[in-house]
């Protein structure tokens, strides 16, 4: 029976990684500085467009879209190019904004809900209709995560973030997951 058990615990973490990240799975990352949010966090990857991690990122810029909604120019387009944008929902579809993160050159595009309350429900981001597709990975997070990395980086007079993606959980023991303390997880 204990080896039964570990069968199914090995294909539970094993099959995501050979598999690639599918719907309803988490993809996640941890923010390296600024320090007061050196948290690990939790994303969930556009159903039905965008590319996917194919190799770690040890250290790359997280680095807020100007305007945040990203539904068009950015005014910071030049520091987006070769690092990962973080985004606003809301004013376009998912699919327009990872478009114009991808036309500037982005690595992968972060969604926060705009709703910053939001501490617990993952939106599922879906193709918008058009015959339009997108090669960068399109992630979501909870509004509540966003805001506070915005928020810690405003406060820290600090361009972008830097971070660590994606993040393997199931070689971190629980008691150093460093998890956001107003996440559930």
């Amino acid at each position: 029976m204990l080896i039964y058990a570990n069968l199914l615990l090995l294909a539970a973490f094993c099959l995501p990684i050979i598999l690639g990240l599918h719907i309803h799975e988490y993809l996640y990352f941890h923010v390296l500085s600024p320090g007061d949010i050196r948290y690990i966090f939790t994303a969930t990857q556009a159903k039905d467009f965008g590319g996917v991690f194919n190799f770690r990122y040890e250290q790359i810029f997280l680095v807020p879209a100007d305007p945040p909604e990203a539904c068009g120019e950015l005014n910071n387009g030049v520091f987006v190019q070769d690092q990962i944008a973080l985004v606003e929902r809301g004013g376009c579809s998912f699919l327009s904004k990872t478009k114009v993160i991808q036309e500037n050159g982005g690595r992968a595009v972060i969604i926060a809900d705009n709703a910053y309350d939001n501490d617990n429900l993952y939106v599922e981001m879906i193709q918008d209709g058009t015959r339009r597709t997108a090669d960068i990975p399109a992630l979501f997070i909870l509004g509540r995560d966003g805001f506070m990395i915005r928020r810690s980086l405003e406060k820290h007079g600090l361009p972008w973030a830097v971070i660590a993606i994606p993040v393997n959980v199931t070689s971190i023991p629980s008691y150093e997951l460093m998890q956001p303390p107003w996440t559930f997880w």
